[in-house]
């Protein structure tokens, strides 16, 4: 039933949608699952304004944030049906959709730091994995960063074996299935905007995210305690309905190709700006403990979840992983 209604709203989509090619304003409904005042809500906001304002009114972009119009499960076959234009969901949903190349991004510590993870976004790597999209009916856009993950939960975790028991809230991913396991941690695959919920009734003892999603999803006043391991990355790829976007005149889609580089350098830039921001707001409000593992802690960390890269390699590929760890070193 739910397949057959996106399918309806994508049909009413494709019409309305070949129509307002000829009579203006294009429109692009952008739909994502976090706050607007996000890293990635701030830059869904900075692109509409871009592309507007380049577009002169040719194209209107309607952004839906919060799972307001669709939720993780749904908003990648909302996409590839035409319901939805644009969306830009965390790297980690494209393994599931038989992309299990995206899932080097869930890999623990497979980035050292920002700029190693440039290397790979911004270069050919990066280019290569979005255009394996182009088979599912996806045209990749831009990368947009988060940033890196820390685990919360109601009692302390300061080393790996802390993580023992615990029911975490993951993402759809087998790579970040396996982190949890290897930490003794009970994996629970869950919709974003269920987390808080089952935090607050206990469904689930705790989860990773950046700063930012914590903060404003209000997961710190639930979790007594955040532990800043650093340990896995959130990222997100910019992507349309390749049919939608091919059949834009030549000059709009330009014009929106520039404003989203414009728009991302804008993301890229402020993505660690905010989760400084949201991680000092967490500290204030004092519901949450944070804590800092000391030199000798993050080598545990480290050795405990190395070996999810070997585990894994032959899902993700063992030459990319190879590839990926070249080009950061």
């Amino acid at each position: 039933m739910k397949s057959f209604l996106v399918w309806l709203v994508a049909a009413c989509s494709v019409m309305a949608a070949g129509a307002s090619f000829a009579d203006a304003p294009i429109i692009i409904k952008f739909s994502h699952v976090v706050a607007k005042d996000t890293p990635k809500g701030k830059a869904a906001e900075k692109f509409k304004e871009l592309a507007e304002a380049a577009t002169k009114g040719k194209v209107k972009i309607e952004i839906y944030p919060n799972s307001t119009l669709y939720k993780d499960k749904e908003e990648l076959e909302a996409l590839q049906l035409g319901a939805v234009q644009m969306l830009a969901p965390s790297l980690a949903k494209f393994g599931p959709l038989g992309v299990k190349e995206f899932e080097l991004f869930d890999l623990p510590f497979i980035f050292t730091d920002k700029k190693a993870l440039a290397k790979i976004t911004e270069g050919p790597i990066g280019r290569e994995l979005l255009n394996k999209l182009d088979a599912k009916g996806i045209l990749g856009l831009a990368y947009w960063d988060n940033g890196f993950k820390m685990m919360s939960s109601n009692r302390p975790i300061h080393t790996p074996t802390d993580m023992k028991g615990l029911k975490m809230r993951i993402q759809a991913s087998k790579v970040l299935d396996e982190q949890m396991r290897v930490l003794g941690a009970n994996p629970q695959v869950m919709a974003f905007s269920e987390v808080y919920q089952a935090l607050q009734t206990g469904v689930v003892d705790g989860a990773e995210n950046p700063p930012s999603n914590l903060y404003t999803q209000k997961m710190h006043e639930v979790q007594k305690h955040l532990t800043v391991t650093n340990h896995g990355y959130i990222g997100y790829a910019v992507i349309v309905n390749k049919k939608f976007w091919d059949k834009l005149p030549a000059d709009v889609r330009t014009q929106l190709e520039n404003a989203m580089r414009e728009a991302s350098k804008y993301a890229n830039t402020i993505a660690q700006q905010e989760n400084d921001r949201a991680l000092e707001a967490v500290k204030k409000a004092g519901t949450t403990t944070v804590y800092v593992p000391n030199e000798k802690e993050k080598a545990a960390w480290q050795a405990a979840l190395l070996p999810v890269q070997k585990t894994m390699a032959d899902r993700i590929g063992k030459d990319l992983i190879a590839a990926v760890n070249k080009a950061t070193q």
